[in-house]
């Protein structure tokens, strides 16, 4: 199930993205447009901050923009950033593998075998969906 850090970082980016003139935005802003908790909000996006999709700006007139344009901004960063591990058990995560302690063979576990077509087809969507897919789109998160 995707985390509400994960949903609402998504919407904030999206949010960032729709800006036309890609000026900084004001946390409170972003919060009440997107109704998520101001404090909670701060933290999603300091970490998009660190990881280099955000950049921010003090004093007046400040807040968050994005650093890169949204058709640059894979939905595999965001995930991957906000959410952890794509792959659902990380015998089949590319980025975050582990062998699962409890299988003895991964060559024949029924596990195994469809979490990597969900992996599979999860990564395709995402790997394929841009912000910019998101931003342009009539469709609210």
């Amino acid at each position: 199930m995707l985390s509400k850090k994960t949903k609402y970082g998504i919407k904030a980016l999206v949010h960032l993205a729709r800006q036309e003139d890609r000026m900084p935005v004001q946390i409170s802003t972003i919060s009440k447009s997107e109704n998520i908790s101001q404090k909670f909000l701060e933290s999603i996006l300091l970490t998009l901050k660190k990881n280099g999709l955000l950049g921010s700006k003090k004093g007046k007139g400040g807040g968050y923009y994005l650093l890169k344009n949204p058709k640059e901004i894979p939905m595999t960063t965001v995930m991957r950033l906000l959410e952890g591990p794509i792959a659902m058990v990380p015998c089949v995560s590319l980025n975050f593998y582990e062998k699962c302690a409890d299988c003895p063979d991964e060559d024949t576990c029924a596990v195994n075998k469809i979490m990597l077509k969900v992996r599979d087809n999860t990564l395709e969507i995402f790997r394929n969906t841009s912000l910019a897919d998101l931003s342009n789109s009539k469709v609210t998160l």
